[in-house]
């Protein structure tokens, strides 16, 4: 199928911009549509239709779910058959060739709420900023982060958390020349088909001009 945001582009496959812009085109939407639907700027959809920019998975979900269509079908996504995840043995994937590598934790199952992943991440990068319905929790197994939410900037060292709702604007960065490893966990359907009516245009999201107030959060207060 020409779904299939992991396939690499010499193989002839579509990315995750033109499969985007074909879905937009396809629901007689503009980018303004889109964007107003899935909370995120013109600008950055306009990137990302042009392979300019490599949404994050959770604003993927987002775009996905604006287009009326699960996020399978950008995403070739694991399909574990049981609950029992073994260390060495998960299914890596990116997103169009990203440098972020996602190892999916959570399982698929009628009801279920949370979607978990380990989240390998390069020195450097730099996420886009978002803000959309849930939960997050994101803890640091290695190295360290720059975590923005609502315009606070925190440094998370291995062994810190950070629980916050996903409507407050937020982004994140691999400050250091290391790379880190995270655990995201959240309410944030990704993989569940709970798409929205893609004309369902959301209001958008303020207070992300906020001043910026740098806070290091101890390393003696890691438990």
């Amino acid at each position: 199928m020409a779904q299939n945001a992991l396939a690499k582009e010499d193989e002839g496959h579509p990315k995750v911009g033109a499969l985007i812009r074909a879905r937009r085109r396809q629901q007689q939407m503009t980018l303004m549509d889109l964007g107003a639907a899935a909370e995120v700027s013109v600008g950055y959809l306009s990137q990302v239709e042009r392979d300019h920019a490599t949404p994050s998975l959770g604003t993927l979900a987002q775009i996905s779910r604006a287009l009326g269509v699960s996020i399978d079908y950008f995403v070739a996504t694991p399909a574990p058959h049981n609950a029992l995840t073994r260390a060495g043995e998960r299914n890596r994937f990116s997103i169009d060739g990203s440098s972020i590598v996602y190892e999916r934790l959570g399982a698929e199952f009628p009801g279920n709420q949370l979607s978990s992943f380990v989240m390998s991440v390069p020195p450097g990068y730099r996420s886009e900023t978002v803000a959309h319905e849930g939960e997050e929790i994101l803890y640091v197994l290695e190295g360290a982060i720059t975590q923005r939410l609502d315009g606070e900037e925190m440094v998370m060292n291995a062994g810190d958390s950070l629980h916050f709702r996903g409507n407050r604007p937020h982004s994140w960065s691999n400050h250091t020349d290391q790379p880190a490893k995270l655990l995201w966990t959240g309410t944030l359907a990704l993989f569940r088909s709970t798409a929205r009516p893609a004309r369902q245009a959301a209001k958008p999201k303020t207070g992300a001009n906020k001043p910026v107030r740098k806070k290091v959060i101890p390393k003696e207060k890691r438990t």
